[in-house]
């Protein structure tokens, strides 16, 4: 199923002969990613752009079932194509559970748990603070030390052309070159109710809908791949958007 751009659109645009594939919220579900690789190759070997792009918008891993091979093939990905990475709110967790095991309780509640298991490392929901100090030092011993730093070098935002391309949004007012880190990866409700321009058009997702929305102001193109089995494919070239 594809989603065009409305017609009605502020109709943003990229530089000339540039072309972005854009996914978001994989979640683990290295499965769906390969096939999404595979629609992005296809498309290439077919029209041939000038450059070509391939942003990535954040929280690769927890709750899907694979969190290991989603980041073995995002890096083998990045050895072979032009990548940009950025940072999502699962991230940026993972990482301060890494600094103070004690959040790993909370971490658990929002699918770190299938984020350990899919390394090997047994794991159960309840753990003291002393078994959580166990926990991970042992995911961290089982982690290849490039998946670390992959996790640890993300980057919060990407600008090309008139698109800004985010984890979870802006926050309304703010320029987007001052915008606070933690809203750029847990905003919610006042970004996805405002009506206004935020200086260019945003690319999200962070909030699973249905199917891609395309609006005026902002794109969502976070389809809930763990939940639904549908991981989105946003193709942007000239003015011209085609989620997938």
């Amino acid at each position: 199923m594809s989603t065009t751009a409305p017609r009605n659109s502020p109709r943003p645009k990229l530089p000339n002969g540039v072309r972005i594939y854009a996914i978001s919220d994989i979640h683990g579900c290295a499965h769906l990613l390969e096939q999404m690789f595979a629609v992005i190759d296809a498309d290439m070997a077919n029209s041939r752009p000038y450059r070509a792009i391939e942003v990535f918008l954040g929280d690769y891993i927890d709750r899907g079932p694979d969190s290991r091979r989603t980041l073995d093939l995002l890096i083998g990905r990045s050895r072979r194509r032009n990548t940009v990475f950025l940072k999502g709110n699962h991230e940026a967790y993972f990482t301060s559970v890494l600094e103070d095991p004690a959040r790993a309780t909370e971490w658990f509640k929002f699918g770190g748990l299938q984020t350990v298991m899919s390394y090997g490392v047994s794991a159960t929901p309840g753990l003291g603070r002393d078994e959580q100090l166990d926990l991970v030092r042992e995911l961290t011993s089982a982690m290849p030390p490039e998946h670390i730093a992959f996790l640890r070098q993300l980057r919060p935002t990407f600008t090309c052309g008139d698109f800004f391309f985010v984890h979870a949004g802006v926050r309304p007012g703010i320029p987007l070159s001052e915008q606070r880190e933690s809203d750029l990866l847990w905003i919610r409700d006042e970004f996805l109710q405002s009506k206004r321009r935020f200086g260019k058009y945003v690319v999200h997702g962070h909030t699973p809908v249905r199917q891609a929305e395309l609006l005026e102001n902002r794109a969502n193109i976070d389809t809930g791949a763990y939940a639904t089995g549908n991981l989105t494919l946003l193709s942007i070239q000239g003015n011209s958007m085609l989620a997938i």
